[in-house]
């Protein structure tokens, strides 16, 4: 487990990529590599890697497989790129975030970016079905880093789109100064909010079920695609429930 408190910047020292496998070599942050063991987990950009070689102070080695380089970012990578990197949270660690596994959910993208004083304003967009389980208010992994959303929109098909406000520390301690416009991003959602949204959502259409023959049927005469839309999603009547 994490805590979605990013402890530093790595960046890519050498990549050995190979069919369905990636090996990177990480420079870790000063003093991050302290007792750091082989099997030790560590979260880059959000994705939990095992540490598998130490091969100098401050170097660290993981393997990334097939799948993971097909869900993330971490096969597009290269030698310089940068990634926030946190440690295992150890027993009795102080959670100053909220807890994350190191598994992403989806992948977004930086859709605008805002610079008020101060402050440094990331607009991300979210596909379907993910934006659903996006509030505002609520906690949100992005990169590995624990976010509060700020505001958040969905639209008609699912996706949407959430913001998020960076203090000058955040900036300090993670990559997200250096993101632009198009940049990918790893979401992980907030397991509760995912267990609150998914249950209401299968009991309401546990209840609408019975009734769906009549709504399809005025849906068509109302010259609409599906039930569906004339309900507006269960989801977003999930979503509502704010």
């Amino acid at each position: 487990m994490f805590t979605g408190i990013v402890q530093g910047v790595a960046t890519v020292e050498a990549i050995e990529a190979r069919a369905g496998l990636h090996s990177l070599t990480l420079k870790l942050p000063a003093d991050f590599d302290a007792d750091l063991a082989i099997g030790a987990s560590v979260a880059c950009d959000g994705v939990c890697l095992s540490v598998t070689e130490r091969p100098a102070p401050n170097r660290a080695c993981f393997d990334v497989m097939g799948q993971t380089l097909a869900l993330t970012t971490l096969g597009q990578l290269r030698v310089g790129s940068a990634l926030n990197v946190e440690r295992a949270a150890r027993d009795g660690a102080e959670i100053g975030g909220h807890p994350l596994s190191g598994h992403v959910d989806a992948r977004a993208h930086i859709s605008q970016i805002r610079r008020p004083e101060n402050n440094h304003v990331l607009r991300i967009g979210v596909d379907s079905p993910w934006m659903r389980y996006v509030f505002a208010k609520g906690y949100i992994g992005v990169n590995g880093c624990s976010l509060t959303v700020a505001e958040a929109e969905r639209q008609a098909d699912g996706s949407g789109w959430f913001e998020v406000w960076l203090i000058p520390e955040t900036l300090r301690m993670t990559t997200f100064g250096d993101k632009a416009v198009g940049d990918a991003l790893h979401l992980e959602i907030d397991r509760g909010t995912q267990v609150v949204v998914d249950t209401v959502r299968e009991a309401v259409d546990a209840k609408l079920a019975p009734f769906m023959g009549l709504l399809e049927q005025l849906a068509r005469e109302r010259g609409l695609a599906g039930a569906t839309d004339l309900l507006g999603d269960s989801a977003e009547g999930a979503g509502r429930l704010r």
